[in-house]
């Protein structure tokens, strides 16, 4: 076997100056391997199944030999085009990811590069069905109107901290074995930035960096889901995209969720539909939170902004709000007439 020859260095007093030692190749290259590999972190996680699939990654069920627990692991395409391209987009899900902390929202444990060049990031593993297999078993009204309260929430929570998912759709939506609800796939996402003078008034831990996350798509891109996606979305005009796009994709989604609930045929929710899903931006509701305090007004008996009620309407609406009073009432009321007619007989 070849080998090659060094000198070292020896500054210590009563030593030669210089040292020959004489390397085998495969010495040589141990050592360089030491010296240029670093060990990365997918080696703690060990690959399984896949649980998911889209357009520029895939996602495994994987187990953490660190922390001895299941986690998913997503990992870029190697077949993907543009590979630094998505690689930054995986990257900026998941910097997204990790600052939008929520218990809606599937935290991120961990995020790198593999050794040939793949970026991948690793989250809490979701377990449960997706809201369009829940809903096929079957759901009541309200059911589905607390469910799109809590759908409403995580999304409140995004669009406050300028972030705007794009891409709401069941399939995406994942309720967990305990009722949980979890939001996914934050891929397309777009980060808005506020104006000047809201975000002098928002707090830093409300606003994610531009730089991390900023908005890979253009004027004509379409990002989104047919038939969820707002118009401005199926127009291509990213520029008009806001929190009211989002707030569309949830009114369709409610629509489907009342579709297959009995009794769900109301005017005043048909109404809360209509504006969520507005043609116009202007004319839907200006946030999810908006959205969701008019169906938690209808939950509650109380009147909506999205119905101008009648008069018929009001008065059934307080009656049911106030029923056993009514009755208790109206019960008085009879017994005193009953009363009075039996005197003057």
């Amino acid at each position: 076997m070849s080998s090659a020859h060094y000198w070292v260095s020896c500054p210590n007093e009563g030593l030669p100056a210089k040292r020959r030692m004489t390397l085998s190749n495969r010495a040589l290259q141990r050592l360089q391997q030491l010296v240029t590999d670093v060990p990365l972190s997918p080696e703690r996680y060990t690959l399984h199944e896949i649980i998911g699939q889209g357009g520029m990654g895939t996602v495994y069920r994987a187990h953490d030999s660190v922390l001895e627990r299941d986690v998913a692991f997503k990992l870029l395409d190697e077949r993907s085009e543009g590979v630094a391209e998505a690689g930054a987009r995986l990257q900026r899900e998941a910097n997204i990811l990790a600052q939008l902390e929520h218990p809606g929202i599937v935290p991120v444990h961990d995020a790198g590069e593999l050794s040939d060049g793949r970026a991948f990031y690793v989250m809490q593993l979701v377990r449960g069905e997706r809201l369009d297999e829940y809903a096929s078993h079957g759901l009541s009204r309200g059911d589905a109107l607390r469910l799109m309260l809590r759908l409403c929430e995580i999304v409140a929570f995004a669009n406050a901290r300028y972030v705007v998912h794009r891409d709401l759709k069941p399939g995406n939506i994942m309720i967990g074995p305990f009722g949980e609800v979890l939001l996914l796939d934050w891929g397309v996402a777009k980060l808005l930035v506020p104006a000047m003078g809201n975000a002098t008034d928002t707090p830093a831990s409300r606003r994610l960096p531009v730089t991390s996350a900023a908005d890979p798509t253009v004027d004509g891109m379409i990002v989104g889901t047919p038939g969820y996606m707002s118009p401005e979305q199926e127009a291509g005009d990213s520029a008009r995209v806001e929190q009211t796009a989002d707030v569309y994709s949830l009114g369709v989604i409610l629509r489907e969720l009342l579709q297959s609930a009995p009794d769900a045929n109301n005017r005043a929710l048909n109404a809360i539909v209509d504006r969520a899903t507005a043609w116009k931006s202007g004319d839907r509701y200006v946030s999810a939170a908006a959205f969701a305090d008019d169906i938690r007004r209808w939950l509650d008996g109380q009147s909506v902004s999205a119905h101008q009620e009648s008069t018929v309407e009001r008065a059934v609406r307080v009656y049911r709000q106030h029923q056993a009073a009514v009755l208790l009432v109206l019960t008085y009321l009879l017994v005193r007439v009953v009363i009075l007619l039996w005197r003057h007989i």
